[in-house]
């Protein structure tokens, strides 16, 4: 039985989605809720691994995450039992599933997950998703800058120049080589297709950068604002950021901004009778150069 879990979380009390000996991650928390929802049960193997869509670095929020767990009959078969009891015996095992992984997981209340369904056949976390879209928060001088977002926003000095950002960013769009903007793995492409990447003021007068692409590679979002920061301090111009991703090579003006501004804000998924198809061909391009937790992070 695979199930798909979708949630969101406040990375700042986090070192990333990653389980790690010894420190506090996403997947960490909710692989120990795991184990204790079915700690005892008869026949039970060890609790899964979650796979995710993409793994987040330390500091980096969830707006919306998915990932899948895959349950052995046994497994299924305790959430569905008889051993349910008081309110949670009226719901079904996967409402009733959301709501022990919130009671354990979600305890300091960075954590949500926000559903748990049972998934289609073919899909997958990681290898079916379509594209991921991340946004980026700076609050320049020219901003509100609100303390309860401190933790979610880039805080920067000077006014920076949003137009010109967005100018130089939705130039970068297209299939590409963004070596230049990722940090380098042994094995992993770095040819991605970037669909959107812009610039805007909200009401606050907050820049929010909006970057969507099939997949990214490891800190590509935040070395893309990067190049974006210094296209609105007027380091540099739009040409000369393409002349950065067309010599496919990292850069001195490419600098990797602060996690704390970035959020994972959208996953997209095909239509249920595409899914294993998507999979099958992301697994064929991906899968030698990343690990089975999920996909490289990109930020």
């Amino acid at each position: 039985m695979r199930l798909r879990l979708d949630l969101g979380y406040d990375g700042s009390a986090f070192s990333g989605w990653a389980r790690q000996p010894g420190l506090r991650t996403v997947q960490g928390e909710l692989e120990s809720a795991l184990a204790t929802v079915l700690r005892g049960r008869d026949g039970v193997p060890d609790p899964p691994t979650l796979t995710v869509a993409g793994r987040t670095d330390a500091g980096v929020h969830a707006a919306h995450q998915v990932a899948h767990v895959d349950l052995s009959p046994a497994q299924w078969a305790s959430l569905v039992g008889p051993r349910r009891g008081g309110h949670l015996a009226a719901l079904t095992p996967e409402v009733a599933l959301a709501r022990r992984l919130n009671g354990l997981a979600g305890g300091a209340g960075d954590v949500v997950v926000r559903a748990v369904t049972r998934a289609p056949e073919g899909f997958d976390a990681r290898f079916s998703a379509i594209w991921r879209r991340y946004e980026y928060r700076i609050a320049d001088e020219a901003a509100e800058r609100d303390p309860r977002r401190r933790n979610h926003t880039l805080w920067h000095s000077g006014v920076l120049d949003g137009e010109a950002m967005d100018a130089a960013s939705r130039a970068l769009t297209g299939l590409h080589d963004f070596a230049a903007f990722c940090k380098p793995r042994p094995g992993s492409t770095t040819i991605r297709t970037l669909l959107d990447y812009s610039w805007s003021r909200n009401d606050e007068g907050v820049l929010i950068g909006h970057v969507r692409a099939d997949a990214f590679c490891h800190s590509m979002v935040r070395s893309l604002v990067g190049a974006a920061i210094a296209v609105g301090l007027g380091r540099i111009d739009a040409d000369r950021v393409q002349e950065v991703r067309a010599r496919a090579e990292r850069s001195n003006d490419v600098a990797v901004v602060p996690a704390k501004g970035l959020t994972l804000a959208e996953i997209a998924y095909p239509a249920d009778e595409e899914l294993a198809a998507r999979a099958a061909q992301t697994r064929a391009r991906r899968e030698p150069a990343t690990s089975a937790g999920g996909a490289s992070p990109a930020n």
